[in-house]
């Protein structure tokens, strides 16, 4: 078994994201996979992807939920989860071999593919489901922050940050530091009472989420009024592909 640092990092680069204006699009996935695929950790197994039964490593997930507010009204959220890069990791105290690893320097957890031997502790640890098994390689892979983005010289500065941050549509994900009290992130999580995702847990992830800001009633009406001209919207696509089937 191994060990995370005797001192948590000063250092803790993460994610924070809102979930209330997450739009559940996937870019951030699909921006994920893309980069990763030629990155850190490629390459990403991807078995049938178009067929019954597809199978592939993900860094990034997106699950989505109705949820039902007190005012009885119901909204979608869209869920993103990737690895939350614990202080107190336990997919790093659980590998017999040392492969998985939380960095001193940043506080980003890693996996040492060299080193791994793909007995899948590490994923049965974490309760967030955030390891992924690469089939072909026979190792265990994850979200690594786009280390080798962030930290690349040869871009700008401000494309120095994860790939499905840069992708994002609406500005959902933020990337920063953490640690740091007076950083932008840190300033954000206090603005918008952002929280620890399963704190029960005991694994003080250092990425946070912001909570969906309560609907106000002018927000419902406002949707209802909209919805006829969805509805009549759908209506006439639906019209016009049936008169191209039909000819």
């Amino acid at each position: 078994m191994t060990s995370l640092p005797a001192t948590p990092p000063k250092k803790k680069l993460g994610l924070v994201i809102d979930l209330d204006i997450c739009v559940g699009c996937h870019a951030c996935a699909v921006n994920c996979k893309e980069w990763n695929a030629g990155g850190h950790s490629a390459p990403l197994t991807d078995h049938d992807p178009y067929g019954a039964d597809p199978t592939g490593v993900w860094f990034n997930r997106i699950h989505s939920y109705e949820a039902v507010e007190e005012s009885g009204d119901s909204r979608t959220v869209h869920f993103p989860k990737s690895c939350l890069h614990c202080d107190d990791a336990p997919c790093v105290t659980v590998c017999p071999t040392g492969a998985s690893y939380k960095r001193i320097e940043d506080g980003i957890v890693l996996v040492d593919a060299e080193m791994c031997i793909g007995c899948k502790l590490c994923s049965w640890a974490c309760p967030y489901g955030a390891r992924e098994y690469d089939s072909d390689a026979g190792v265990m892979k994850k979200c690594t922050l786009c280390v080798d983005k962030i930290y690349n010289q040869n871009l700008p500065p401000e494309s120095r940050v994860p790939a499905c941050v840069s992708a994002c549509p609406t500005g959902a994900r933020s990337f920063g530091d953490l640690g740091d009290p007076d950083s932008d992130v840190s300033r954000l999580v206090r603005a918008r009472d952002g929280y620890d995702l399963m704190p029960e847990q005991g694994c003080r992830p250092v990425n946070k989420y912001l909570p969906p800001r309560p609907r106000t009633r002018m927000d419902a009406l406002a949707g209802a009024a909209l919805q006829p001209v969805v509805e009549d919207e759908a209506g006439a696509i639906a019209r016009w592909v049936d008169r191209i089937l039909s000819r």
